[in-house]
């Protein structure tokens, strides 16, 4: 599974330096690449990027 960033993003970026697999990319809005996301397993307790986010817009893809 991998988390997915919603149209809700507002493009803070604080979410990028918190992703220990360098998923997440800038676009129109941040981007999390599915293919690299392992939401932080073996890293965290928990996705860094949803403790990060102000907006609460990063769900389970």
């Amino acid at each position: 599974m991998a988390m997915k960033i919603t149209d809700e993003c507002t493009g803070c970026g604080l979410c990028q330096p918190v992703c220990p697999t360098d998923s997440i990319t800038e676009g129109d809005i941040f981007v999390i690449d599915p293919e690299t996301c392992n939401e932080c397993e073996g890293e965290a307790d928990s996705p860094q990027c949803v403790e990060e986010c102000p907006e609460e817009c990063i769900i389970k893809a």
